[in-house]
């Protein structure tokens, strides 16, 4: 029932201070003006630790990194916020002089979650090879080797999940889109939209609405999306110019990067210095303030109540947290 009341109409956000995810907050489905109230932040979840930063969410379960990708000694955790459970995930020994990126998947096909994690060693040599490991939730007791990607990744390539397939961008060229598919444990390339002039490293993968979207942030003046209406089908691309002329002008020159689709099409999208929050309506070509106080970087988040111990089996060691309600 939570689930359909709950649906992508009035998604949830999870906020953070800088990296650290702080806050999740919810826009109500029963307030008749939702972007012109002020909406009250309080913690009303619950993280394995404290400053911890978001890999990734599927289904209401949240992939969590502590520490810094470089650090020997970070950690990776599987949590339900909302019920206070939290799994951590056994990294595997590593070397000094590596370079490490996470993302966190999950397939319709087989049922099954997925931690999925590109390694780098001596990444500062050249040429750098990326070889890809993966975790089944439940299943592995180990990391598997499931080969190479064709370029390095960076911590944040797993923003792109559409349908269990993460997706990343060839950081030298602008033509090609790389996938990494969670059932077929595949990696496949697609093409990215024709003529391109904007250089990969500035442009950002998201998935909107069900759908791989290749956003260009940078001009003063608009935000390009393209939109692959057909997965998989290079010639479906079809680009969208929002105007940013309705967006106030003092933050109008700021990159706006989009986060989820919502009521009647509207686009939420953050500031990219994560001072803002705003959505989009493609019918009236109108910016509205989300008035999110204070600012905060925001991502898309389903809540669930389903138990980390569906995925992981009861005999497997889920731990918890409370925080006292005041």
């Amino acid at each position: 029932m939570y689930h359909k009341r709950s649906s992508s109409n009035f998604p949830c956000l999870l906020l953070s201070i800088g990296y650290p995810v702080q806050f999740l907050v919810e826009l109500k489905p029963d307030d008749p003006y939702p972007l012109k109230s002020t909406i009250a932040l309080s913690p009303k979840f619950h993280l394995p630790l404290p400053d911890m930063r978001l890999i990734g969410s599927c289904n209401g379960f949240v992939c969590l990194l502590k520490g810094c990708i470089y650090d020997l000694d970070h950690s990776v955790y599987i949590s339900n916020p909302l019920l206070g459970e939290y799994f951590k995930v056994k990294l595997p020994k590593r070397k000094k002089r590596i370079c490490v990126a996470y993302a966190f998947c999950f397939s319709e096909v087989s049922r099954q979650y997925k931690v999925l994690r590109s390694v780098v060693s001596n990444f500062d040599r050249h040429p750098q090879v990326s070889e890809l490991e993966v975790y089944t939730l439940g299943v592995d007791k180990k990391w598997r080797y499931v080969g190479e990607a064709p370029q390095p990744l960076s911590i944040t390539f797993s923003k792109a999940n559409v349908n269990g397939v993460v997706h990343w961008m060839n950081s030298g060229k602008n033509d090609s889109i790389y996938s990494f598919n969670s059932w077929t444990e595949e990696v496949k390339s697609l093409l990215a939209p024709r003529g391109l002039k904007t250089p990969s490293y500035k442009l950002v993968l998201v998935e909107l609405g069900n759908c791989l979207c290749l956003c260009n942030p940078n001009d003063s003046e608009y935000v390009d999306i393209w939109w692959m209406k057909e997965y998989g089908i290079a010639e479906s691309w079809t680009k969208t110019r929002i105007l940013k002329d309705t967006i106030q002008p003092n933050t109008r020159w700021d990159r706006f990067i989009p986060i989820s689709t919502w009521k009647d099409g509207e686009i939420l999208m953050q500031r990219y210095s994560g001072t803002q929050v705003v959505s989009y309506n493609p019918k009236e070509k109108k910016f509205t303030k989300v008035k999110v106080y204070p600012g905060h970087v925001a991502a898309s988040y389903n809540p669930s109540f389903y138990s980390l111990k569906t995925v992981i089996g009861e005999s497997s060691q889920v731990s918890y947290v409370y925080r006292r309600l005041t």
